[in-house]
């Protein structure tokens, strides 16, 4: 495995065997019972302060990633994300009232069934946060959990399984690709974050063992300025985010629409504060491209910009700094739809910069994706922000800020077109996803013979 900070294999990748594989889901099968009958409020009470206060677990983070701010941050998040968790989960979980059917006489009634196992295949961008965002409802809702982190950022495993208590029927085992597939076909649900193109295989797998998928993909997500709005809040905003993890986020800004009359004073502030934004190894906050290979998609969808006329101000480069690859943010102009900058996911620190004749041009481009996961809107009020928003087909969009999503994990939302699949990761409904609803229609009539049962010869 590559060291993003070296470039060089510091690792070997250690998968584990189909059988080791299928007798750890068997292991969990046979906890579901007790885990259910459990007080899994303070077991998971007691494994979120172990996660936020284990510094080997943050080094590994750091290992796998190198990146340092946003690793303390996804730690951090993390642990918050578990303790709502805790406290939301007892009333998320009581059962139905008892309510009148239509039938004289007969209530409906009802409890939920967790399913008895769920499988998560998660990404690179984010290990633990990602690794754990499904894993910790499904928990809560008294689902055993078996998790495959991507082959890429493995590190964090194993100081993450030393903090899961005995009885937390959490399992989070290594391995690559083929380890994903074997996954589907021993789990009753699986959760997918990671690209399209294996976001349709992980849905036929799925199709094929005849059990839910729940998939979040790919995003290009957009931002819309308009006249009238704080464009030094706009342009801060934005540069957070679209370089915050070196851009290597599926909610990450990746295209700008401005309204031309303030155009160039927007682009001048974005240009100027990305100017001051260093790399970590310069004491920055930028981090290194973390996934192999990606510093060439990067670098092919600047050069097809810049080959079709966009202008560079900042940034523009791939660079080498002890032996890993390292992006400047970098703030384009001149752009349109013609480069795949525009239309394919970059997944690094870009911001190509569009000027647009006003709302209606500025939506009709942003919905001009296959993606739709998020989006950003600045206007001088909020109710302006409003109106463009909800025309946006996009899961969810931050009103004068950018990448809400990243922290704010309370609002309901589902990814529109390619960017995913299935109910919401966020809000109250990610529990419901591990249910199954069971109805009970009682018969409480009087009547010897109701109606319903009478037949005519």
């Amino acid at each position: 495995m590559r060291n993003p900070l070296t470039g060089q294999p510091d690792r070997q990748l250690d998968p584990v065997s189909p059988a080791a594989l299928a007798a750890t889901a068997a292991e969990l099968r046979a906890m579901a019972p007790a885990w259910r009958a459990a007080d899994r409020g303070a077991v998971l009470t007691a494994f979120g302060e172990a996660v936020a206060a284990s510094d080997d677990l943050l080094s590994a983070l750091v290992a796998d990633t190198g990146r340092v701010g946003e690793s303390a941050l996804e730690r951090q998040i993390v642990a918050g994300m578990i303790a709502r968790w805790v406290r939301q989960a007892p009333a998320l979980l009581a059962p139905p009232v008892e309510s009148a059917a239509s039938l004289p006489g007969v209530s409906v009634s009802g409890d939920t069934v967790p399913y008895e196992l769920a499988g998560v295949i998660s990404p690179w961008n984010f290990p633990l946060l990602l690794g754990l965002i499904d894993a910790i409802p499904a928990l809560a809702a008294g689902c055993p959990v078996l998790v495959k982190p991507s082959e890429v950022t493995p590190r964090f495993i194993e100081p993450l399984m030393r903090l899961v208590p005995a009885e937390l029927p959490l399992r989070i085992v290594e391995g690559d690709g083929a380890t994903g597939a074997e996954l589907v076909g021993l789990v009753d649900v699986v959760v997918f974050t990671g690209s399209v193109p294996t976001g349709r295989r992980v849905a036929e797998s799925a199709a094929r063992a005849f059990i839910p998928a729940f998939l979040e993909l790919g995003g290009k997500d957009p931002a819309i300025v308009l006249a009238g709005a704080d464009l030094d809040r706009a342009a801060s905003a934005v540069l957070w985010g679209g370089t915050a993890n070196a851009g290597q986020s599926c909610q990450s800004i990746e295209r700008i629409y401005v309204e031309r009359e303030v155009h160039d004073e927007f682009l001048a502030l974005l240009a100027g504060k990305a100017a001051q934004v260093g790399l970590t190894c310069e004491g920055g906050p930028i981090g290194p491209i973390i996934g192999p290979g990606q510093e060439d998609v990067i670098a092919a969808h600047l050069a097809d910009a810049v080959a079709k006329g966009a202008h560079v101000h900042t940034g523009g480069a791939v660079e080498r700094h002890g032996g890993g690859h390292w992006f400047r943010p970098t703030v384009l102009s001149g752009v349109d739809h013609t480069m795949r900058i525009m239309v394919e996911e970059t997944f690094g620190p870009v911001l190509p910069v569009m000027a647009v004749s006003g709302a209606d041009e500025a939506v009709a481009l942003a919905n001009d994706s296959e993606y739709g996961l998020s989006a950003a809107v600045f206007a001088a009020t909020e109710e302006q922000a409003m109106a463009v928003a909800s025309r946006l087909a996009v899961g969810a969009v931050s009103v004068n800020d950018a990448s809400l999503t990243a922290l704010v994990h309370e609002g309901e939302k589902h990814s529109f077109r390619l960017s995913g699949l299935g109910g919401s990761r966020m809000g109250p409904a990610s529990i419901s996803r591990f249910l199954r609803r069971r109805a009970f229609l009682l018969n409480r009539s009087t009547a010897a013979d109701p109606w319903w049962h009478q037949t005519k010869g």
